[in-house]
């Protein structure tokens, strides 16, 4: 080879190692994370966070539906890349082969969904023949199920009634429906209109919790997102720790009632700590799988899970390890 080659080769490939790295340079960036929710106390440190701008928006879009069926759907559609959901309702996705994965425990029932019912009823078993308003393919659903088998009923004793849970109150208050299994701020609207509580999760601890759940591929698409959503979970958390009556007024605006009601309405929820959700989450025995597994068997018998899977499956506690705080 000439020199004349050699020079006019160094130069082709020197040219064409340029053009390689500027291409990376100019990587287009990662797209916003859109995160489903729906009206519910339990996310409200998410949109506490974009509130205090702890949430960057060009990492995370917070996208709110009237209902979790709707946020349901909308992952269906893929018309978002994750939501806040139930586990309960996780599962239905991840049997379905939609691959949701948990990167985070927003919070665990404790009291805040409930079953209530017409002025007069005392317990469950006055709801036999009865009207009973519940969310469609949502949590409600299974709360009943619950409901009812604590108090040796079954399905075909009440009459449900499906209905979104944001047109649940209106229909109760028009005699549509005589019971309703509703959560804040619904439930409120409901005692106003004089209706009393026959159930509440305090009967089934454990079995209600909510989480921050996203496709597979955002883990290895969107990685910066991801963290930028658990960062800004957890600058929410410490705010509420130190400013409470600032950050329930803030989230009791969204809810339409008064920081003194939402830090009431609060009182029915856990929410895990960073070190409570790492062992919910990871390590050589999540506790979430234990309490999953659990779950998924009574799902299972009542015929609202088609078929159990593994459920460590579905979590994905790397984001949280690697998160830096």
């Amino acid at each position: 080879m000439t020199r004349l080659a050699l020079a006019s080769l160094l130069r082709m490939l020197a040219t064409t190692a340029f053009a390689v790295a500027l291409a990376a340079c100019m990587r287009a960036p990662e797209p916003a994370l859109r995160i489903g929710t729906n009206v519910w106390i339990g996310s409200e440190p998410l949109y506490l966070a974009r509130d205090l701008g702890r949430l960057d928006p060009a990492a995370v879009q917070l996208v709110e539906y009237p209902s979790a069926s709707e946020v349901l759907r909308a992952y269906r559609n893929q018309a978002i890349d994750g939501m806040v959901i139930s586990l309960d309702e996780l599962f239905g996705l991840a049997v379905d082969g939609l691959a949701p994965r948990v990167v985070l425990v927003v919070d665990v029932s404790s009291g805040a969904d409930v079953v209530v019912g017409r002025r007069g009823m005392t317990s469950m078993r006055d709801l036999k023949g009865k009207s009973v308003a519940v969310e469609s393919g949502a949590l409600g659903g299974f709360v009943l199920s619950r409901a009812l088998a604590l108090s040796s009923m079954q399905a075909s004793d009440v009459n449900v009634v499906h209905l979104e849970s944001n047109e649940q109150p209106s229909a109760f208050e028009k005699g549509r429906v005589d019971a309703a299994v509703t959560f804040d701020p619904y439930r409120t609207q409901f005692l106003r209109a004089g209706a009393v509580t026959l159930f509440d999760s305090t009967r089934i601890p454990g079995e209600i919790v909510d989480l921050v759940a996203v496709r597979a591929e955002v883990l290895e698409r969107q990685p910066n997102a991801v963290s930028s959503l658990l960062n800004g979970w957890f600058d929410a958390l410490d705010y509420i720790e130190r400013e409470p009556a600032d950050a329930a007024r803030r989230m009791g605006v969204r809810q339409q009632t008064s920081g003194e009601q939402f830090r009431e309405a609060q009182k029915g929820l856990h929410v895990p700590t960073r070190e409570e959700n790492l062992r919910m989450l990871g390590g050589s025995a999540p506790t979430l799988a234990v309490t999953g597994r659990r779950l998924m068997t009574l799902m299972v018998d009542a015929r609202l899970l088609r078929k159990g899977f593994d459920i460590e499956t579905v979590l994905a506690p790397a984001p949280l390890v690697a998160l830096k705080r």
